[in-house]
């Protein structure tokens, strides 16, 4: 069969495909955006394949069995994919350099070959030395983890349909080709059909399957949009790479929840389990202190207590500068906003410096309440109580409105000790049964501050 080779444009954002370099892409609207790349197209002569006939069934007559999930042994893991890993699945792990990813994949194939489930772990990355190296820092390993060092697609199908493993590590997505493709490894067309290969491996040999993607300066997996989409899961890790915490957060997941986290801290044997966030974020919180708040914030399902530092100081320029460190810059300025109307505090001749401590992020409106005491606290140089908890969405009216879940606020409040809750006042009916702890319910901004 001849083969003729022609130059295919791709949009490296969204995979669409053009025969000619565009400014523009026509699909996703982003610019400049289209690379060139040589493939390669068969020659079939003007013979067409038959076509088997479809066969359509009902909806009502497709069964349905209850999938069996597989627990990796790593609690916040298994939280984030919804319960473990489905037999069949396609996962993408991405994050930045050093961040974690194959420390957590490595740390997965221990857990498994300790129940004697047969594993293979595909680098194209790393040496088979360099693979021990990390794993004689984790630990004790089985003969069941099988290493391959190799970035030829053709050779790892054939590795993978002979040993038929339970799970495969693919360490990462970015350095496997195909030698159906003239592209170079890394490229549109090299993702794409690598992806395509191992997807088609999980879904026809039942095997679950790990891939890591490197990702660009903007956080994204770098190569295709499409990629994303034909994975089932897709797993990101955050958190700067020189601090000690990590966060595993899952932006899409066809068999499970998209609200979880988990979260990670890294040591020299690997990364160790943080069973309760809240008390980890809360280390080291100083002692009578103005503009430091503890608010509440929801993940999924669970709560979450962190420390909103908030600095206000008068301002030497004409411009008072604004900067907001782990939450959102212009929900910043729209809270000091209300502050300024609602209030008549004179900010506008203010510097303002809000802070989540413990580096994380948090977009919540729930943690409005937070920023607004701590904004307030600073300015007033009168610290708030260490024992008090806040939350709540602040509308531009001033208004404190309520938020979802409050019952699991609360309840991790008390759990940690703190003595009083400052909430919005319409949440008080559904945590009046939660005794130990008192309830202080508010309806705008004003009748807050007047508590602190």
């Amino acid at each position: 069969m001849a083969k003729a080779k022609k130059s295919i444009f791709f949009c490296q954002n969204c995979g669409h495909e053009e025969s000619k370099w565009l400014g523009q892409c026509p699909v996703c609207r982003q610019w400049n955006t289209f690379v060139e790349e040589k493939v390669t197209v068969a020659k079939t002569g003007g013979q067409t394949k038959s076509l088997k006939e479809a066969e359509v069934v009902a909806l009502s007559s497709v069964q349905t069995d209850r999938e069996e999930r597989v627990c990796t042994g790593i609690g916040e893991l298994d939280r984030v994919l919804g319960g473990g890993i489905v037999p069949g699945s396609l996962v993408l792990v991405g994050g930045d350099p050093g961040i974690g990813k194959s420390t957590l994949l490595l740390q997965v194939c221990q857990r498994l070959t300790e129940r004697k489930q047969k594993l293979l772990y595909i680098s194209g990355e790393e040496s088979l030395k360099q693979i021990k190296l990390r794993a004689d820092r984790m630990g004790t390993f089985t003969d069941d983890l099988l290493l391959l060092c190799e970035t030829n697609i053709e050779t790892i199908r054939s590795v993978i349909e002979k040993e038929r493993p339970s799970l495969v590590v693919i360490d990462s997505i970015q350095t496997m080709y195909s030698e159906e493709v003239s592209s170079a490894p890394g490229s549109v067309s090299q993702v794409r059909e690598a992806t395509n290969i191992f997807m088609q491996i999980a879904k026809g040999m039942g095997i679950s399957i790990f891939i890591v993607g490197h990702v660009t300066k903007e956080g994204t997996v770098a190569g295709p949009r499409v990629l994303e989409h034909m994975v089932d899961t897709v797993l990101y890790f955050e958190g700067d790479r020189h601090a000690s915490y990590r966060i595993l957060r899952g932006v899409k997941n066809r068999f499970g929840s998209t609200n979880e986290i988990g979260v990670f801290e890294m040591r020299q044997d690997g990364l160790r389990e943080v069973e309760n966030p809240s008390e980890f974020m809360l280390n080291g919180r100083p002692e009578n202190a103005s503009g430091s708040v503890v608010a509440c914030s929801m993940e999924g399902t669970r709560p979450i207590l962190l420390e909103i530092q908030a600095l206000v100081c008068r301002s030497n320029f004409g411009m008072p500068r604004r900067t907001a460190a782990g939450t959102d810059y212009n929900r910043v300025n729209l809270l000091m906003a209300v502050l300024e109307k609602r209030l008549g505090l004179p900010l506008s001749n203010y510097d303002a410096y809000v802070n989540i401590a413990g580096g994380i992020r948090i977009n919540e409106p729930a943690v409005d309440l937070g920023i607004v005491l701590a904004l307030v606290s600073s300015y007033k140089n009168r610290p708030v109580s260490e024992d008090v908890l806040v939350f709540g969405e602040v509308g531009l009216s001033g208004e404190v409105r309520a938020v979802n879940m409050p019952e699991q606020r609360v309840s991790e409040a008390k759990k940690l000790g703190f003595q009083t809750c400052i909430l919005p006042a319409v949440s008080l009916d559904a945590v009046k049964n939660i005794q130990g702890i008192k309830l202080l319910g508010v309806k705008s901004i004003n009748e807050a501050i007047d508590l602190i």
